[in-house]
């Protein structure tokens, strides 16, 4: 058998999982498009094994040191190493990058020093491609220890998954510091070797060379959807100073006013309407309107503004006399309605600041704005007031993070796979549930 047909190594099997055609609930969010499906990790910092399952609006519950956060890191090591960061910067950060928390010393599962991610994005009605990379922890930096992409084909009664491998790696028989690479040719045997660098994932890397078509494409499709991925955690405080024009909403939000600002004309308009439109409802004072002004001499720096009303009275204020609440829903607003289509959001803790009365106009925007931009959304809480407005309806799209209990490594395990869940919502809500606590 030729190495682009065979199996994965161990090392990497331990983070796969059977299911990796696991159908969606597409028929609850009528319309929407799913980009990554899945993502498994494998000994990764609190993970042993477990897959996160992604919808167009996808809820994440768990209590404090459950594993929420570590597992969103996954989504950011992911967008940087198929954005020109080598494996090391994506997790220690540089002078200009933040690391991901707790760096070297905390990305593996303790004791071991690899780590696995697996990523299944779809590729036609029965095939998905899969992106494998493995990485071993070095005193001083992270090395590729393995990395594949290939094709799963689903077919027969049985629904047997076929693989087809468009790239793998395999260690070399010397001493070289490359890493040996085999990428698909469409003819029997190993493939096309290529030697490449052990810093930054192959994926990247293959960007650039000179290959089949069928893996070319590939290539661009799984980066894209990488590089799409938008990890958001908006701080108000962050956002109520001047900013200049900018293209890109940053992680934190800081620059609201800034991208806001720098749309052409007429987009500038639409999407100021749509903040106008999604805000109205959210505070008890009237909004009349939400925009953006140039500043300053040269009128390259920009601040956010807010007209609100209370009866006769009108009144304008800037994002410096806006509550934390207001802001950081704007900010969540706005990347909903700035960023690329066919991208993937990611937002910790969706509801920090906002009451719990406004928790179903928070949903019902998500839901909205989400599918009319073909963007994926997902979300954690472990507010109940928030579970509670997501509704009966949303339980396929809610995953519990938990500890094991003989381990305490970080488990992931869909709401609805829960035994005993009809018998347990049948005595309240899910908010009262995820208050007491759901046994697993």
């Amino acid at each position: 058998m030729g190495l682009l047909e065979s199996s994965v190594p161990d090392e990497a099997k331990d983070a796969l999982e059977d299911e990796t055609m696991r159908p969606h609930f597409a028929e609850t969010l009528e319309g929407g498009v799913i980009m990554i499906k899945e993502i498994t990790v494998g000994n990764w910092k609190s993970f042993e094994n477990a897959t996160f399952y992604i919808d167009p609006l996808t809820i994440l519950i768990g209590a404090n040191a459950s594993g929420k956060s570590n597992l969103l890191d996954t989504f950011l090591f992911l967008m940087r190493i198929a954005s020109n960061f080598s494996i090391s910067q994506a997790i220690n950060g540089d002078v200009n990058l933040l690391p991901i928390r707790g760096g070297f010393e905390w990305v593996c599962r303790k004791p071991y020093d690899k780590f696995t991610i697996t990523v299944i994005t779809e590729k036609s009605e029965k095939q998905d491609y899969q992106y494998v990379i493995n990485c071993k922890v070095n005193d001083a930096k992270v090395d590729v220890s393995y990395e594949a992409l290939s094709i799963l084909t689903q077919s027969g009664k049985k629904k047997q998954i076929r693989e087809k491998f468009l790239f793998k790696t395999a260690e070399d028989e010397s001493d070289s510091p490359g890493l040996p690479t085999y990428f698909n040719t469409g003819t029997q045997g190993r493939g096309k070797r290529i030697d490449l660098n052990r810093s930054h994932a192959i994926l990247f890397q293959a960007e650039t060379l000179n290959l089949r078509k069928e893996v070319v494409d590939a290539v661009k499709k799984i980066l894209n959807e990488l590089r799409s991925i938008f990890v958001f955690d908006p701080i108000p405080s962050h956002m109520r100073d001047y900013k200049p024009f900018a293209d890109t909403l940053q992680s934190d939000g800081s620059n609201i006013a800034g991208v806001l600002a720098g749309l052409e004309s007429q987009r500038k308009e639409e999407v100021e309407k749509a903040l106008t439109h999604y805000l109205k409802d959210l505070p008890e004072k009237d909004v009349k309107r939400v925009w953006t002004e140039p500043v300053g001499k040269f009128k390259t720096d920009a601040m956010l503004y807010c007209e609100e009303g209370w009866g006769t009275e009108k009144y304008e204020v800037d994002a410096r006399g806006m509550s934390d609440g207001t802001l950081r829903y704007l900010a969540i607003v706005t990347a909903l309605l700035t960023r690329k289509e066919e991208s993937l959001l990611i937002i910790e803790e969706i509801d920090n600041g906002l009451h719990p009365s406004r928790a179903k106009i928070l949903i019902d925007m998500l839901k909205t704005l989400g599918l009319k931009r073909s963007i994926d959304v997902v979300v954690t809480t472990h507010n109940p007031a928030l579970l509670d407005a997501f509704g009966n309806t949303m339980v396929p799209f809610i995953t519990v993070a938990h500890p094991e209990e003989r381990t305490g490594s970080s488990l992931l395990r869909q709401l609805e796979d829960i035994e005993q869940l009809p018998k347990l919502m049948a005595g309240g809500t899910i908010g009262r549930l995820s208050t007491e606590g759901v046994s697993m």
